[in-house]
């Protein structure tokens, strides 16, 4: 396994991490994802710790909890061998302190988490949503006292806006708080907007990207073909709607690259679409999922090798779509790119 400094912190994860979403099974969607009871979770974390992966992602959101509760039965005993991360500020039932991050909900969410978690600290607490009605100033100081109180070893958010996660980091300069030192975010080969802006405000700020659905909502496992209908068994047929969108044209060129380099590799679709993640800037951990042993060591595959400079500037070229407003049209004309440097233009200033 390889391990990677959390972005500036001193935290180090390992490049692949385990997603527990399929953890509990309560609930249409979760249900559709999963249903490991506490057993299976210690055989599939057996394995994970056996291959050197020893970071755990969950949420309260989760299986209403479920999934915190089975993640903390399958580590009991050997806390100290893992780093358990959550999430939380998505809302958890219809009434009006059940969603958000104001300080009352953080400290809240916080200690039930630690209870489900069956532990007395969480080693990276994460911001599920941003929360345009609480002050920035407010979850920052909160946050700021969980940790100062050893609840919470580090900070992270989700599915921030750049505004939202550039606004929170200035306030925590300026107030003396703990910095968010993650930036959990959808990143894949077909769905590359992270690189626009939340990419290049990552180096910038030393904020880490831990990656979900790197394999495309399930898009991605070597089971979706053009011209042939979706696998009877996916789980997309109950959870496409949920996720992010895609345009079939676009993923049905990046499986064709991704079939053609599994060909002359010998890996697997889903192994290459995560090496290829893994050698990302900002990248600091990329979360797998799996239901089964199968699937997990299928996806513990994806490390111990490189994808070759050409055949990622294939996928490169095959996932490309058009930059957004403000970096269309601009951002291929020569004078803006030396004046705005993208982490993923050559030298040569293409993309």
């Amino acid at each position: 396994m390889e391990y990677r400094r959390l972005g500036d912190s001193g935290l180090m994860v390992p490049a692949l991490s385990f997603g527990a979403g399929t953890f509990g099974g309560r609930g249409d969607l979760f249900g559709a994802w999963g249903d490991t009871d506490a057993a299976e979770a210690r055989r599939l974390i057996d394995i994970c710790l056996d291959a050197g992966l020893n970071m755990f992602d969950t949420a309260d959101v989760y299986s209403a909890g479920a999934s915190e509760e089975v993640l903390g039965a399958a580590v009991k005993g050997r806390r100290d061998q893992v780093i358990l991360s959550t999430k939380a500020g998505l809302p958890m039932g219809d009434g009006p302190a059940d969603a958000g991050t104001s300080r009352a909900r953080l400290i809240k969410t916080v200690d039930d988490a630690l209870r489900r978690l069956g532990t007395d600290y969480i080693d990276l607490f994460q911001l599920h949503a941003f929360d345009a009605g609480t002050p920035v100033e407010e979850v920052l100081s909160t946050l700021d006292d969980l940790v100062r109180a050893g609840k919470l070893r580090y900070t992270g958010v989700s599915n921030f806006a750049g505004w939202q996660l550039m606004k929170s980091l200035d306030a925590a300069d300026r107030h003396g708080r703990a910095r968010y030192v993650a930036h959990q975010v959808y990143y894949s080969l077909i769905g590359r907007d992270y690189e626009w802006e939340l990419m290049p405000l990552g180096l910038d700020q030393g904020v880490g990207a831990v990656v979900w659905s790197p394999l495309g909502w399930g898009r991605l496992t070597g089971k979706i073909r053009r011209g042939r209908p979706l696998p009877a068994g996916s789980r997309l047929h109950a959870t496409a709607d949920y996720g992010p969108p895609v345009d079939d044209e676009l993923l049905y060129r990046v499986v064709d690259a991704l079939d053609e380099i599994a060909g002359e590799t010998g890996r697997t679709v889903p192994q290459i679409a995560l090496n290829w993640l893994l050698q990302r800037p900002t990248v600091s951990s990329v979360i797998i999922g799996a239901r089964n042993e199968e699937q997990l060591r299928q996806n513990l595959g994806a490390l111990g090798w490189n994808l070759t400079a050409d055949q990622v500037a294939r996928l490169d070229a095959a996932s490309v779509k058009e930059a957004p407003y403000p970096y269309f049209p601009y951002e291929r004309q020569e004078g803006f790119a030396r004046l705005n440097p993208h982490p993923l233009r050559r030298a040569d200033g293409a993309a």
